[in-house]
């Protein structure tokens, strides 16, 4: 009976016994049974700290695949989950909260994808990795923000391309490569928010401030940007950039990572954490990466549940763009 409302809540809803050090009883677990803390930069700084490695989806999917870890924790969002399952089909996959979604993955169904490409013949179809797997087993090659430029300039001048599902990703591809790819219109509930008028307010404030935003913010806000790109990029600009502020537009999260990185350095969130009525703002962080606590880790290892599955026909399908993107970076 408890097992079914775990299941029906997504997460395993469980104090954890009083007293418990939670990051030392999930570094124990992690040991005991041969896991690993896998962390998205978006996640809350408590969950970062705790990991074995931090990074974006791919890249933490790609590094789990290398270790010989028998179970891996994706604290991140479902998607990343499935990709970890993907490059990994043989290990066991956890996601601390399996409400734990993305709008930008959520914007684009299987169906109406599949729909689409029925309505345009011919087209390649390009998909951001921050998509599903059942997406991605109807996608040619799967980019993401740090190599999208680079795999489209592979692709024949004269090809017609979908690319989807972020729009701005996209409408900014086109820009920089002149191509005519049709954009499939979906977006980041966090990155769709940033403000122009904002980063200029701020950038008022603090003159000498470098503007950093993330290609899945809107064009205006990338146009007011002094560097854009991947939080790979971002966060290698920070480190070696000789300026001591930065206003960054991107989710809250990253700058956690940043401020370990560069202790000696300011790093501002865009929109200010303050909203016009004086409440506390929330609306650069992504609800879902939050939805990660410590607690949902400790339980998730020490049940070992929920586990993330996709169905073999689907993951065969799947992990194809993501090989041949893989050859093409």
């Amino acid at each position: 009976m408890v097992k079914t409302e775990w299941t029906e809540k997504g997460f395993i809803d469980e104090p954890a016994p009083a007293g418990t050090d939670l990051k030392a009883e999930i570094r124990r677990m992690c040991r005991e049974k041969n896991a690993i803390i896998l962390a998205h930069y978006y996640t809350r700084g408590e969950i970062q700290d705790v990991a074995d490695f931090i990074g974006d989806s791919l890249a933490l999917a790609r590094k789990a695949a290398e270790t010989d870890a028998r179970i891996m924790v994706m604290c991140g969002v479902h998607f990343m989950a499935e990709t970890c399952k993907l490059l990994s089909p043989e290990k066991t996959v956890l996601a601390p909260d399996l409400n734990a979604g993305c709008s930008l993955a959520d914007s684009c169904r299987a169906g109406d994808l599949r729909k689409f490409k029925d309505e345009h013949p011919g087209h390649t179809v390009v998909s951001y990795v921050n998509t599903t797997a059942a997406v991605k087993a109807l996608t040619d090659v799967v980019v993401t923000s740090g190599n999208a430029k680079k795999v489209i300039d592979q692709l024949p001048e004269d090809e017609k391309i979908i690319f989807g599902p972020d729009y701005n990703l996209g409408a900014y591809i086109n820009s920089v490569t002149g191509r005519r790819m049709l954009l499939w219109n979906g977006g980041c509930h966090v990155h769709e928010r940033f403000s122009v008028d904002e980063i200029m307010r701020l950038k008022a404030a603090h003159p000498g401030a470098e503007v950093l935003a993330h290609l899945e913010c809107k064009g205006p806000v990338l146009a007011a940007a002094d560097v854009v790109g991947s939080t790979a990029v971002m966060l290698k600009h920070v480190k070696e950039s000789p300026c001591r502020e930065f206003i960054v537009a991107t989710e809250a999260g990253i700058l956690h990572e940043m401020r370990r990185a560069c202790p000696d350095k300011t790093f501002l969130p865009v929109p200010p954490e303050v909203s016009e009525g004086g409440a506390g703002c929330s609306c650069n962080e992504c609800d879902y990466m939050k939805m990660n606590t410590l607690l949902k880790v400790y339980n998730t290892l020490k049940y070992g549940w929920p586990s993330v599955e996709v169905d073999p026909d689907i993951a065969a399908d799947a992990l194809k763009p993501i090989e041949r993107m893989l050859r093409m970076s």
